[in-house]
């Protein structure tokens, strides 16, 4: 590798601080793709005003993934966490938007979960001309090669079916100096917050020894060079974008591995995302906090999320503070 491509490597690659003391803390879970319900749940807990601006202070907000998909409101829920991101952090708060298993997908171009209308978001004005010259342009490069595929009007057909309008404009937002693309490579898929680590999916016997920074890092390597992906961290159905172990498993067999990340991470407790669930709940004595609440219309689920404030642990339920249900308390 030449100087060159160190330098540009460097600042993606450089270590992100994973560890951070906070206030208070509110935890959000899977958006997907509804963006009036993530303004609902940031208002319910008083992090954003009716103008969807920070008012959220010195807290922590931790957005464990899972942003894109599904619903057709991506943009503008990933706009607002990036807003929300600056304004926080003048304010002496701060914005975790973490990697879920659909923002690495988008990235890396598993689109399966992207809908027309999620793509149709992407037009602009010019949409139809960039659709014809891309076009144009790869139906001479299928002429170089006579003996190959032709740009027949049923290949034309079967493309455009594959390429919908928006569909381009899409794959160069999230490409590396795309808007969201860029974005996203340079975050953390597991941050530390006080006594308590975050992510999206769990932390799975594979990884149970790796320190946050060695995930952080290895997926935002990943994410860089595709290269990388084939058998690495991030399409690992056992690692901590995918592994639902905590969340599904029973706990008298994933017992000694939680207690075995937590004494590795020296936190009390893990929250975790990626399995919709009725609302906020807690396993293993309040040692895992699962906080996918299916809050996109495409699951009907509630607004709700996770706070931690001092010593206080309870969850705000469509715009209601209820405490943690009885007999199911979080580690203290």
């Amino acid at each position: 590798m030449n100087l060159r491509s160190l330098l540009l490597l460097a600042p993606l690659l450089a270590s992100a601080q994973d560890s951070y003391t906070a206030p208070r803390v509110v935890a959000v879970g899977d958006v997907h793709g509804d963006f009036g319900q993530l303004t609902t749940v940031l208002r319910d807990a008083g992090l954003i005003d009716a103008r969807n601006q920070w008012t959220g202070g010195k807290a922590h907000l931790v957005q464990t993934g899972d942003v894109p998909d599904r619903g057709p409101e991506t943009r503008q829920a990933l706009e607002l966490l990036m807003d929300l991101e600056r304004q926080a952090k003048k304010a002496g708060g701060a914005v975790h938007a973490l990697i879920g298993n659909h923002e690495a997908m988008n990235v890396y171009g598993d689109l399966r979960y992207v809908t027309p209308a999620e793509f149709a978001a992407f037009q602009t004005k010019d949409s139809a001309k960039v659709r014809q010259q891309y076009w144009e342009r790869l139906a001479d490069e299928m002429k170089q090669n006579p003996a190959g595929q032709q740009p027949d009007d049923a290949f034309r057909a079967k493309w455009e079916a594959e390429t919908p309008p928006g569909f381009i404009e899409h794959r160069m937002a999230y490409g590396p100096e795309g808007q969201y693309g860029k974005w996203i490579r340079r975050h953390n898929t597991v941050v530390k917050v006080n006594d308590t680590i975050f992510l999206h999916g769990g932390i799975g016997p594979k990884y149970a020894d790796w320190t946050l920074k060695a995930i952080n890092e290895k997926i935002r390597e990943e994410l860089k060079d595709f290269a990388k992906l084939p058998g690495g961290v991030t399409q690992d159905e056992a690692g901590p974008l995918w592994y639902r172990g905590p969340a599904e498993l029973p706990e008298s067999e994933q017992a000694a591995l939680v207690d075995l990340v937590l004494a590795k991470q020296g936190v009390k407790r893990i929250v975790m995302a990626h399995t919709p669930g009725p609302g906020v709940r807690t396993r293993f004595g309040g040692k895992v906090v699962l906080i996918d609440v299916g809050m996109s219309k495409v699951y009907g689920g509630p607004a709700a999320c996770l706070v931690l404030e001092g010593a206080e642990a309870f969850t705000i339920h469509q715009g209601k503070k209820m405490a943690i249900p009885a007999g199911v308390e979080l580690a203290k």
